[in-house]
């Protein structure tokens, strides 16, 4: 019963593997969508390349298949067996290609030359349209084989497949020794700079959000060393001024105007030092997010990609983060929350979901939606966003956020409300200077 048992596996590796597919395509398929509707392309290449797109070649063994099945083929149970266990093998070989880790292991290599046995064996036996077996064990080997190697590899299966060929065929042979060296050689290309491609992008994003927070950390230290010498001085000149105020008063009173004086020149410092500063990581905001949702019971699921934004952009989104989570450890009653952030080219979505109450809580709550959410829908819409929340078709609570990511078009949003009609102007920039200040707490 190993045979079945193996087997049974192998179905349910393909499974597993359709299903991750079938999600990649769908989140895929939601971004163009959304990208269409906004009028921008995201910056999401696609799903990542699967098995499944090596497996129409296949197509290739109709010819094979066909003479067996018209009995053009002597002894068809063992062509039949041999077709059979060939794309069994390929099959086999191709999804494991495209996980780093099984196409390296020893597994993969050894079914990979079991399976160029197997080709050459119906190669010599049947000859004809059995030949092109040898092409699409060039796609087998060019997606496993990567690196250094795979152009010796391509040119020894390349000259094998053609003497083979050779043998059977005569001159026939060239076509199927090139045919196999391209097909080898292409599919290694191909596969290799998809992933190449997509292992940059995520290395630039995460060296870009690396690059933030070591920005951060430095200006932190800097700010503790500030205070730090200032405090310093302060506490020094301050015992000075106590002891000397019992024997001359003039003396003490001249400690005090220093104090004064390195205390205003410490203010301007620091106002100069955090220009620019004051809004929150949203790293930080996540963070905290998480601690609180695993504290109250809640399975925490925190999805981030693309670029790093900027600090405007952040502060807004880590409040509404902290509203959302709030909202949902109080009155939700949630088993999972998912936070999610996708940045794109020009705008930037967050979205935090839960599988909560829903609209049962929203209605028996008072306090959902209120002052806290309302809050935050004006300080997204005057900085060009916009926020979304309530029950969601599957249940919980949805929460949707979306803001500009160009600074740029946040002030011209905020800007934009001197043309809304008269006395607007009044209005427009303690509006936009709102944007930038913490909003009430929900209670």
């Amino acid at each position: 019963m190993s045979w079945w048992q193996g087997l049974r596996c192998r179905m349910r590796h393909l499974q597993l593997a359709r299903a991750a597919w079938k999600e990649d395509m769908r989140r895929f398929k939601d971004e163009q969508r959304a990208a269409r509707k906004d009028g921008r392309m995201p910056e999401n290449p696609g799903p990542p390349p699967t098995g499944f797109t090596l497996l129409p070649w296949l197509l290739m063994g109709l010819g094979s298949l066909s003479n067996v099945l018209k009995g053009e083929t002597p002894n068809p149970w063992i062509g039949a067996v041999g077709l059979l266990a060939f794309n069994s093998l390929y099959v086999y070989v191709v999804f494991r290609a495209f996980d780093k880790e099984r196409r390296k292991a020893r597994s993969t290599r050894v079914v990979l030359v079991v399976m160029g046995v197997l080709t050459t064996a119906l190669a010599l036996g049947y000859g004809g349209n059995w030949l092109l077996f040898f092409p699409l064990l060039g796609l087998a080997t060019g997606a496993t084989v990567r690196g250094p190697s795979l152009g010796r590899v391509g040119l020894l299966l390349a000259a094998f497949a053609g003497a083979v060929s050779g043998y059977r065929e005569g001159w026939n042979g060239i076509n199927i020794a090139y045919a196999t060296f391209l097909s080898t050689m292409v599919t290694a290309a191909i596969l290799s700079l998809s992933e190449a491609v997509r292992e940059l992008r995520a290395a630039r994003e995460e060296l870009a959000r690396r690059a933030v927070e070591e920005e951060r950390l430095r200006f932190s230290r800097d700010l503790h060393d500030l205070l730090g010498h200032t405090l310093s001085v302060i506490v020094v000149k301050s015992e000075a001024a106590r002891r000397l105020a019992p024997r001359s008063m003039d003396a003490a009173l001249s400690q005090i105007t220093d104090i004064e004086s390195v205390g205003r020149q410490a203010l301007t410092e620091i106002r100069e030092a955090v220009t620019g500063y004051r809004e929150g990581s949203l790293s930080t905001e996540l963070d905290r997010a998480r601690s609180a949702l695993t504290a109250a019971g809640i399975e925490p699921v925190v999805r981030r990609s693309g670029p790093p934004l900027t600090p405007q952009t952040e502060a807004l989104l880590g409040w509404v983060v902290r509203e959302a989570v709030t909202n949902a450890v109080r009155h939700s009653g949630a088993a999972r929350c998912e936070i999610t952030v996708a940045g794109a080219a020009e705008r930037v979505r967050l979205t935090v979901s839960d599988d909560g109450r829903g609209a049962s809580a929203v209605a028996a709550t008072p306090g959902v939606g209120g002052t806290g959410l309302k809050g935050l829908t004006e300080r997204l819409a005057t900085a060009g966003g916009s926020l979304t929340a309530g029950p969601s078709a599957r249940g919980g609570f949805t929460v949707t956020a979306e803001l500009p990511r160009d600074p740029e078009e946040l002030t011209a949003a905020a800007l934009a409300a001197t043309a809304s009609g008269p006395g607007a102007a009044a209005t427009a920039l303690p509006a936009a200077a709102a944007t930038l200040a913490p909003p009430p707490r929900e209670s």
